[in-house]
């Protein structure tokens, strides 16, 4: 497929989706007002976890195509995606997700579960380093001819005047820009600690918890989370939030208490009621939408970027 495109956008999603179309034969280039290395994708913990619900179809197919592209890049350590085996873990009886077919799931024995929870499930799934990942992505995008120009939009018809097709991977700048009320930042905080020797994960996965609590093992670190701050913009660490996390999260895993801190991370989830995926003509030219996946970026981004080919040869052509 020839011809060329703008990707909006150099998070997960947006570098995914500039992968695929570069590797599909178009002449791409991405344009962000910020390096990948500081977008929302590198702050996030991050591991495969479909917990979106819409639209339902979708996102089950949009999961598990991903799951299957995630497992074969953990063959390649230089990607920064491990298979790691942890539990998820609820204060409360509660039933196996869905998707836990797909991870060969199976419940813990009592045994097996943290002080005060009452059921949990094990699986080994995608575990994966946002900087080393997003760094894999920027280089294999590069390898197939990519371009990345730093810029900020003021709106997508400007956009539309530098390539006949754009893709909007704006994540939460997606409010302004596609003018879209629905998508809502959630404010995620997390710390990452020095890796006292763990080599599992944990999640607490208890129906309707105010707090976040997660512990993912990466090599020489961990991170621990988490916040969301629905409606807030607030980039800067808040060092009480941080400490409370901390807190949490040596409460369930005593081994990580007094582990130095290495780093604070703050991103802006962009939430949506569903994944928007749909295209459009605007000004002679194609504009098509892949944002709101919240904090399942990772977990749905291969699928949704192959939708975007998909949809731009069937809209273009091969010849596009």
């Amino acid at each position: 497929m020839s011809g060329s495109a703008v990707v909006i956008g150099a998070g997960v999603v947006g570098l995914t989706t500039a992968v695929c179309l570069a590797e599909s034969g178009m002449d791409v280039r991405v344009d962000t007002d910020r390096p990948s290395l500081v977008t929302t994708s590198a702050a996030a913990g991050a591991m495969w976890d479909p917990y979106l619900v819409e639209p339902a179809g979708l996102v089950e197919r949009w999961s598990t195509a991903t799951l299957a592209v995630l497992t074969s890049l953990s063959a390649d350590a230089d990607t920064g995606v491990r298979l790691v085996e942890g539990t998820h873990e609820s204060r409360v009886p509660c039933g196996m997700p869905a998707w836990a077919a797909h991870v060969d799931a199976r419940p813990c024995p009592p045994g097996e579960l943290r002080p005060g929870f009452v059921h949990g499930w094990r699986y080994r799934a995608p575990l994966v380093d946002m900087p080393r990942y997003l760094t894999y992505l920027s280089r294999r995008f590069e390898r197939a001819g990519g371009r990345v120009r730093y810029h900020r939009y003021d709106g997508l018809d400007e956009a539309m005047r530098e390539a006949p097709v754009v893709v909007n991977c704006s994540g939460a700048g997606a409010r302004q820009l596609a003018a879209d009320p629905t998508v809502e930042a959630v404010r995620g905080q997390l710390v990452v600690i020095e890796n006292p020797g763990l080599h599992s994960f944990f999640c607490d996965d208890t129906p309707g918890a105010e707090e976040l609590m997660y512990i993912y093992p990466h090599a020489d670190v961990v991170v621990l989370g988490g916040t969301a701050e629905r409606g807030s913009w607030e980039l800067r660490a808040d060092e009480s939030a941080a400490e409370e996390i901390i807190r949490r999260c040596s409460a369930v895993e005593p081994s990580i208490a007094g582990a130095r801190v290495l780093e604070h991370r703050v991103g802006l989830r962009p939430v949506r009621p569903e994944v928007r995926l749909t295209e459009e003509r605007r000004g002679g030219g194609l504009l098509l939408h892949n944002y709101g996946h919240g904090g399942a970026g990772v977990t749905l981004s291969w699928a949704c970027a192959r939708d975007v080919v998909d949809r731009v040869r069937a809209a273009c052509g091969p010849t596009a």
